[in-house]
């Protein structure tokens, strides 16, 4: 039996109401036209901190004991996941250590200061991560609770899908961003429970396909540090939890360039009115390149870009 269930994402679901957004459904009839199908984005860059991660972690942070909170939270993160944990502790009176790398987005580490987390930086061309933040919560006995590959998180991130499907109705297909697997995963198993027959296809950047080759090799592959435009995929493998739910409810995966997902972040702009980061719109850069037919759901999963990034991006237009 897979370590997550869809009673553990209903009950996150549950945790999270009056804590998360219930982000809104944006529909758009010049995307519709251009793909030839109905796609229906779910709007998490205008979650609570501008990403997905927060449902994960609330979901998990709110589990721990009075004693676990009192001894503080860890985790590793290029910046989304650093933001929600951040958050997450100021909301609940938790300390937070965050391991970021050196060259994570500066948007994203102003937040987490704002936020109240403590930051530690790290250079991912020669130091681990992993290792760092075991270490700090073997000395402090802080939490450790990873970006995606720990059960309460994955639950978490899966109330995503949920949320879309309860507001949508019936689904032909579903794509999300594919970095540790934390929300396929979860958006996955959700997506299987409630409607059998659609095809959940996971989306990750061509320069760091490591998920792609782990799925269609039934071998988990590592890539390090890829040079992809998409920051909050740079994660070197899916997980020892996220790999196997990924094979047992995901039924493709498939890769985008990063030419594509400049061009979706444009659209999103554009054509859509939002401001999305290139993590974020990789599931609509999936949808939006390769053939779709139905009813499509989307997983837009963060909104949290630099200024400077996104003007490079639309001064390429």
């Amino acid at each position: 039996m897979s370590q997550v269930q869809f009673s553990d994402i209903q009950a996150a679901a549950a945790r999270l109401q009056g804590q998360a957004h219930r982000t809104p459904v944006i529909t758009s009839r010049i995307l519709n036209e251009r793909v030839n199908a109905d796609i229906f984005l779910k709007s998490e860059h205008l979650q609570r901190m501008g990403a997905f991660k927060f449902r994960g972690a609330f979901n998990a942070i709110s589990q721990l004991t009075d004693e676990q909170k009192a001894c503080g939270v860890v985790t590793f993160s290029s910046g989304n996941h650093a933001q929600a944990i951040a958050l997450v502790g100021r909301l609940l009176g938790v300390k937070t250590t965050i391991v970021m790398p050196n060259n994570a987005p500066k948007t994203k580490r102003i937040a987490v200061e704002a936020y109240g987390g403590h930051i530690i930086l790290y250079d991912p061309e020669t130091e681990s991560r992993e290792a760092i933040g075991r270490d700090i919560a073997e000395k402090t006995h802080a939490v450790l609770i990873p970006p995606y590959d720990h059960p309460h998180v994955i639950a978490g991130q899966g109330t995503a899908a949920l949320e879309l499907i309860e507001e949508v109705g019936d689904l032909d297909m579903l794509f999300v961003c594919t970095g540790g697997g934390g929300l396929l995963s979860g958006c996955a198993i959700a997506t299987k429970t409630m409607l059998p027959k659609c095809q959940v296809i996971g989306i990750e950047p061509e320069l760091a396909d490591d998920a792609t080759k782990s799925f269609h090799t039934k071998i988990l592959h590592t890539v390090k540090n890829p040079p992809t435009i998409a920051d909050g995929t740079r994660t070197p493998s899916l997980g020892t939890l996220t790999f196997p739910l990924v094979l047992e409810y995901v039924d493709d995966m498939r890769t985008v360039t990063e030419d594509q997902i400049k061009e979706t972040v444009r659209f999103a702009f554009t054509y859509l009115k939002q401001v999305i980061e290139p993590s974020g719109v990789l599931g609509l850069a999936g949808a939006m390149n390769t053939p779709v037919q139905g009813r499509v759901g989307v997983i837009i999963s963060g909104g949290n870009i630099d200024a400077d990034v996104m003007a490079m991006i639309l001064s390429e237009m």
